[in-house]
């Protein structure tokens, strides 16, 4: 892989990191802005305190995607080293989209994506602990943190070595952005996953 090929792996991943699914989801449903509720982030957790169930698995699916799409397509263009680049980049660019004045989501749909793009069974393995997090405690944030914190591991079991430190990357920029999650979830307040009873 060339300087080009990196270049246009990171351009295509960041732009397609940057898009903010949860914003425009939310102002198509007519549920208006999602920065102005709950949180005040973009992602799908917080979609999810609209109350809409359906705009918030979308905005989960929709994240995700922009995660695995340049993370597949520029492997298939230039290689495996390439698609690591493209993903990282998706990442970054869901964390600081430059059209929102970089204040983006937390990263977790994307992660997964990106896992998926890269190693199916890395994504896979995220999602298994998430959800099994998430069915004993019904917290979001600790259902990411284990989720995060975990995938490395299973990188290196899985040998997949080369994408240690892109997990690892990822998963210390998730916990950082979960700051505050993490001290709600010291002292006791942070909110349970609420699932509504609207569509």
């Amino acid at each position: 892989m060339g300087a080009l090929e990196a270049i246009v792996s990171a351009v295509l991943g960041y732009l397609c990191g940057t898009i903010p699914f949860g914003l425009i989801l939310t102002r198509w449903a007519g549920l208006g802005d999602v920065r102005q509720i709950g949180s005040g982030n973009i992602g799908a957790t917080n979609v999810l305190r609209t109350g809409s169930k359906k705009i918030a698995a979308l905005t989960l699916l929709c994240d995700a995607l922009k995660g695995a799409v340049p993370a597949l397509a520029a492997t298939w263009l230039y290689g495996t080293d390439a698609g690591i680049i493209a993903g990282l980049a998706a990442f970054v660019g869901h964390l600081f989209p430059v059209w929102l004045g970089f204040k983006g989501g937390k990263g977790v749909a994307t992660n997964i994506g990106v896992l998926f793009g890269w190693f199916w069974p890395l994504g896979l393995i995220f999602l298994a602990v998430w959800i099994a997090m998430a069915t004993l405690f019904r917290k979001s944030s600790l259902s990411a943190l284990t989720a995060s914190l975990l995938t490395p591991l299973w990188a290196v079991l899985l040998h997949r070595s080369d994408l240690l430190l892109p997990t690892l990357a990822m998963g210390a920029a998730i916990w950082v952005k979960h700051h505050e999650n993490i001290a709600r979830l010291l002292n006791g307040t942070e909110p349970r996953i609420d699932l509504g009873k609207k569509g």
